[in-house]
């Protein structure tokens, strides 16, 4: 791993985060051997594959080797995600080599030491505007992966307000996650599962505001307390160890900058970029196209900017690519734990006990009252988020099969969209199998099992509410219907 790398994975983060994967792919390949498979067959309704409830059957055990376990990171490369999977691994290359340019040419700090001395007395301000930011984006426009182009800069912009890591962290990924799964218009969960339900599209959109209201209240307060604890007691993060290195870049005198006359045009460049950037996610909402190409574009977009700003700084003109190069190759490692995130939906997918898993967890809830089997599809749809990421793809499994149910339970479809947007949303940013997480990690100092053990009581509390508040929606009849 390059030590003139801006971003890259430190030795302990990458082996630990290894080390989970492994067990999981593990996991996943004993069940292939214990669960009996089945299928469902797929049906095409106004254009997309669903399944048809009815059509369940126990099939033929695959040949399924157990070596194949262990090559399913590879056959991700060949899968029906491999598209998906190649984007994701080119976008987290570009991020980190352009964020080294960025970083050598004195951008960062530069841009650092503007927002600190304009936010100095309300700083706690300004990282309450960054929280709702990154969540309405997450709850609006269902943009998550695509914001994680920014969690470099949260995190140096934490540090220059004298936390750490993982308030960076929180104010942008996590808070965009949140935001995610807290949706009001979030086409990809809240639109597409109403659609599958036969639901006027967004309606029930008041209660959501609520919602996200109250999730925002709750992540807030645990970073604000989070905070305030460390500035008065730095020793107190659980990274202060791993944050010294990369603090001490940050520290400069803000003299120094001014050596460079040039940093001011270079700063407004890349600022442009970073317009152009939002303005291209936020119209990706409205134009499909620019939707099915939002990633890549703002990688690209992403890529440019640095390149241009960095040039424009006139900081090292013949080392430009070489310190691109340096950055790509310190965050490369991150590209294994992609691949073996990804390769756990492979193995059970090959292995053919996908369909059966949701098979026996349907049967089981259709004879429970209507407040339980709202608490068991929540469950059910947090499981498959575990081995599925994309919230889509999870709809046109799940819908199809939970409306039947919910509606002769007496669950209004309404509520039932709201059990699926929960159980798909806040996981996001827990379970190691999501590849944003991994990437968001990959972008800074933090380990899994330090990121783990920082937000699992946010995450625990989180589910408490979200029960409570699906537990309203069931009692009052979260309509329309």
């Amino acid at each position: 791993m390059n030590k003139d790398a801006g971003i890259k994975i430190s030795k302990k983060s990458f082996l630990s985060s290894l080390i989970i994967l492994l067990i999981l792919m593990i996991i996943s390949g004993v069940l292939t051997r214990i669960l009996p498979p089945g299928e469902y067959d797929r049906i095409i309704v106004d254009g997309r594959e669903t399944i048809d409830i009815n059509t369940f059957k126990f099939i033929e055990k695959p040949d399924y080797p157990f070596y194949r376990w262990f090559t399913a990171p590879l056959e991700v490369l060949w899968s029906q995600d491999a598209l998906t999977v190649i984007v994701i691994i080119l976008f987290i290359l570009f991020i980190g080599g352009t964020f080294t340019i960025l970083e050598k040419s004195g951008i960062i700090k530069y841009a650092m030491d503007k927002i600190v001395k304009r936010f100095s007395s309300n700083k706690f301000l300004l990282l309450s505007v960054l929280v709702l930011f990154f969540m309405a984006f997450g709850s609006m426009f269902g943009i998550f992966e695509e914001l994680i182009a920014l969690v470099p800069i949260c995190v140096t912009l934490s540090y220059s307000l004298g936390w750490d890591s993982l308030t960076g962290l929180g104010m942008s990924a996590l808070a965009s996650g949140f935001g995610f799964a807290a949706a009001i218009f979030n086409p990809f969960t809240v639109g597409i599962a109403q659609e599958l339900s036969g639901l006027p599209p967004f309606s029930g959109f008041l209660y959501r505001i609520w919602i996200f209201a109250i999730i925002y209240a709750i992540l807030l307060a645990y970073l604000l307390r989070y905070a305030k604890k460390i500035e008065k007691e730095p020793e107190l993060s659980l990274v202060y160890a791993e944050d010294e290195v990369h603090r001490q870049r940050y520290n400069r005198p803000v003299d120094e900058d001014k050596e460079n006359p040039n940093l001011p045009k270079a700063f407004r460049i890349f600022t442009s970029f970073l317009i152009i950037i939002l303005l291209f996610i936020v119209t990706g909402f409205f134009i499909e196209f620019l939707s099915s190409i939002t990633l890549p574009l703002v990688a690209v977009l992403f890529l440019i900017g640095g390149l241009v700003s960095g040039y424009a700084s006139k900081y090292s003109q013949k080392g430009l690519f070489r310190d691109w190069i340096n950055g790509l190759t310190g965050i490369a490692p991150s590209v294994i734990l992609i691949l073996m995130a990804m390769s756990v939906k492979v193995i059970i997918t090959k292995g053919k006990i996908m369909d059966t898993i949701l098979y026996y967890a349907f049967n089981n809830i259709s004879g429970y009252s209507p407040y339980i089997a709202g608490l068991l599809i929540y469950l059910l749809v947090l499981l498959l988020e575990f081995f599925i990421g994309s919230a889509s793809a999870k709809a046109f499994l799940v819908i199809p099969i939970i409306i039947p149910i919910t509606d002769m339970i007496g669950i209004t479809r309404q509520a039932t969209v709201q059990a699926f947007c929960f159980g798909d949303g806040f996981s996001n940013m827990l379970f190691p199998t999501n590849a944003a997480l991994m990437i968001a990690l990959g972008l800074t100092p933090v380990s899994y099992l330090k990121w783990f053990k920082w937000v699992i009581k946010l995450q625990l509390m989180t589910f408490l509410i979200s029960m409570i508040l699906l537990f309203a929606a069931i009692g009052f009849g979260y309509g329309p219907f």
